[in-house]
């Protein structure tokens, strides 16, 4: 059976015993980061809490950084220290609050972005409130400053549910566009309401990524379906002390998947 270099191999060795797998890697997941009054989905965080969060890291001698450098670190065993900080569906607040803060605490993070969406905004979310997506010029400004930039898909569309041509040109048109805007190799996915499969995830292999991330993908989980944990504005310093621990523990299958390039 193929090993996952991301989440270790859970064969054991030939003598029949199991070892404990390896740790999963902590990464965060953020959306928005501005302030509101108005917030059905949690997925902002105001300045103010991201910017406690941050500190909270720094403090404990730990580093945020986006998913392709925490795995290259992973692979060199040199991760000790290391945070994986991601930012779904690309706000236009990102560059707006977050880049600066990143920057201050000498953090990067992974940016995922919708570039069949350049400027427009969040009508995925019903309940609202409307916020405002990256255009062209603010992916270009993340990446200009040290941030990784990856996909998202074109539009926010749940490819578990996408016939086949769609599922394809969300995962391989999206590459391309954003390789055209920023000249930078795009490694990284981001499955769209955490959404995953199989289908899905060997269509983001076929297009070329080296990763992809989900939430929690239960028995899918593995370099393309790495999981995350929710950070929010309710997230003090002791509940993310309580996330941290508790991420350590979790336990999972791999599912059969080849390792990535």
């Amino acid at each position: 059976m193929p090993v996952d270099t991301a989440v270790g191999d859970p064969r054991g060795p030939l003598t029949g015993s199991r070892p404990r797998p390896a740790a999963p890697l902590w990464m965060a997941m953020y959306h928005s980061v501005t302030h509101t009054t108005h917030d059905p989905y949690h997925v902002t965080v105001s300045p103010q809490r991201f910017e406690r969060q941050l500190r909270w890291l720094r403090r404990r001698g730990l580093k945020g950084v986006g998913v392709a450098e925490l795995l290259r670190a992973r692979a060199a065993g040199t991760r000790r220290g290391l945070v994986g900080l991601t930012f779904d569906d690309g706000y236009a607040d990102f560059t707006a609050e977050a880049l600066a803060l990143l920057h201050r605490y000498e953090c990067t993070a992974t940016v995922f972005v919708l570039p069949g969406l350049l400027g427009a905004a969040n009508d995925w979310d019903p309940l609202g409130p409307r916020k405002q997506l990256l255009d062209e010029r603010g992916i270009q400004q993340a990446a200009t400053w040290g941030m990784e930039i990856a996909s998202h898909g074109l539009r926010h569309l749940d490819l578990t549910h996408a016939d086949e041509e769609t599922l394809h040109r969300e995962v391989r048109e999206s590459r391309q566009l954003l390789l055209d805007l920023t000249g930078h190799e795009v490694a990284g996915f981001c499955y769209p309401y955490g959404a995953v499969d199989l289908r899905a995830i060997d269509a983001v292999r076929a297009a070329g990524y080296q990763y992809a991330c989900a939430i929690d993908a239960g028995p899918l989980t593995g370099r393309f379906a790495l999981p995350r944990v929710h950070i929010g504005e309710r997230d003090t310093s002791w509940r993310l002390h309580l996330k941290r621990g508790l991420h350590r523990w979790r336990r999972y299958e791999p599912a059969d998947l080849p390792e990535g390039p």
